[in-house]
């Protein structure tokens, strides 16, 4: 989608065309946040592509733009048209850093509700997700991830789940899911470390389906999509209903923990030092 076709697409020839499905309008952006948005266009028939874009930040995602994909979800979700989603990041640095900690960075009940709609942590979501992981993936990019169904991750890609080195909760969805996913003892170790793994460590550990050069990853995530497309629609859907609804049902079922514990984390001094010391770039002091 270029500044000259606001809400329109684009296909993969790089030619204007008309959107098969409802796509959320792009929001009103300030001078300041010119650069920021979430594009959505058709990759094939029958297949919607959204592309986190905010480069500058390796594609953190600012509470506008959560709340934005939270209404991406929405309209693809509801249209016949949409059979399957691939979701990338823009340039080659990050898939998506995770949320933009910069900003506000308190949790109320409605905020909370809006993020768990963005990352599909309790929602039993109809359409598969493939996500193309062109670089980096961390934080509450990898709680994305956790939503997705089949994943490609380009060689040079790295995924960690930084926030307890900012002594930040990760309420996105990866204490209730990773371990789920990838076992007790790799998400542990992520969650609990906060380091970064390279790519085809992913792939060992379940994360990632396959790793492959950068310039093939977004084309192999589009192939896949194509071939979920081409299936019945009703019986992927429903396939797709029952396990996302087993993922969701069982998060939700953990949720009045999880906003306890991250509300106590956010009223700690540790939480204090521990976003000053980011936003800072130093190493936190935690006694």
């Amino acid at each position: 989608m270029d500044d000259s076709n606001p809400g329109g697409a684009t296909s993969t020839d790089g030619k204007d065309i008309e959107p098969q499905w409802p796509v959320a309008a792009r929001r009103q952006e300030t001078a300041k946040e010119n650069c920021v948005r979430l594009r959505v266009q058709e990759a094939a028939p029958h297949v919607a592509q959204v592309t986190i874009d905010n480069q500058p930040k390796r594609n953190a995602m600012s509470r506008a733009m959560l709340a934005e994909l939270a209404d991406v979800w929405e309209r693809l979700g509801a249209s016949a048209d949409c059979r399957c989603v691939v979701i990338t990041g823009a340039g080659d640095r990050a898939f998506c850093a995770g949320a933009d900690i910069s900003g506000d960075l308190s949790a109320p009940e409605e905020t909370a509700r809006m993020i768990d709609r963005a990352l599909l942590k309790t929602t039993a979501y109809a359409k598969p997700i493939v996500a193309a992981v062109n670089g980096d993936c961390a934080g509450g990019g990898v709680e994305l991830l956790l939503a997705t169904d089949v994943r490609f991750a380009a060689e040079h890609a790295r995924f960690g789940l930084p926030e307890v080195k900012w002594s930040i909760y990760p309420f996105g969805g990866a204490t209730v899911k990773l371990a789920q996913q990838i076992g007790h003892v790799h998400a542990m170790d992520l969650l609990l470390t906060g380091r970064l793994v390279a790519a085809d460590f992913a792939a060992r550990i379940g994360l990632v389906n396959s790793v492959l050069p950068a310039r093939d990853v977004l084309a192999a995530a589009v192939a896949t999509a194509v071939e979920i497309a081409a299936n019945s629609p009703s019986a992927v859907q429903a396939v797709k209903t029952q396990i996302s609804a087993g993922i969701a049902e069982y998060a939700a079922g953990r949720e009045a923990l999880e906003r306890q514990l991250g509300d106590r984390v956010r009223a700690s001094p540790d939480f204090t030092e521990g976003v000053a010391a980011f936003r800072e770039k130093r190493r936190p002091n935690y006694g």
